[in-house]
């Protein structure tokens, strides 16, 4: 990784602002596994009153989450560990985020689906995505390598 990439990092995570801790947890958690993306697919799903939103969405995350692990195994970057983070590190190697890959497969698939609340579902996707970096768990260019994979 680079220097910049530690920095911004470290900067971030020395600038947290007390009341925000919360809420950047919550995001984290409601990031893991794709679950909100499956929820909100599911959500769709019994609005239009058929299958295919739930399943795109649950084939989306599970290829992004597939091919961040594939990345993540071959790349082999470790996770930041100073100052303690807000949550358990996870045992995976750093690059990519698999939660930014899962967001942003899951907000791009819902987009595309109602195309009316992209907005919303992007700026969820954003927001998980620096969460992680919030909590002190991944590096810029790990939520930047995430959110390709998740878009693609």
């Amino acid at each position: 990784m680079t220097s910049w990439d530690r920095h911004l990092e470290r900067w971030i995570v020395h600038h947290r602002w007390h009341p925000l801790n919360d809420v950047f947890v919550w995001l984290t958690k409601i990031g893991t596994y794709g679950l909100i993306w499956l929820a909100l697919g599911l959500v769709l799903t019994l609005i239009r009153r058929r299958a295919l939103p739930l399943v795109l969405v649950a084939l989306a995350v599970l290829a992004a989450d597939g091919l961040a692990g594939l990345v993540k195994a071959a790349v082999g970057e470790n996770r930041p560990t100073e100052p303690a983070p807000l949550v358990t590190i996870p045992h995976s190697h750093s690059f990519p985020s698999g939660h930014t890959a899962t967001a942003f497969a899951g907000a791009t698939v819902l987009s595309i689906l109602a195309p009316r609340a992209a907005p919303a579902f992007l700026v969820l996707a954003a927001a998980i995505a620096y969460s992680r970096l919030y909590v002190g768990v991944h590096f810029p260019l790990d939520i930047v390598g995430g959110a390709v994979i998740g878009a693609a």
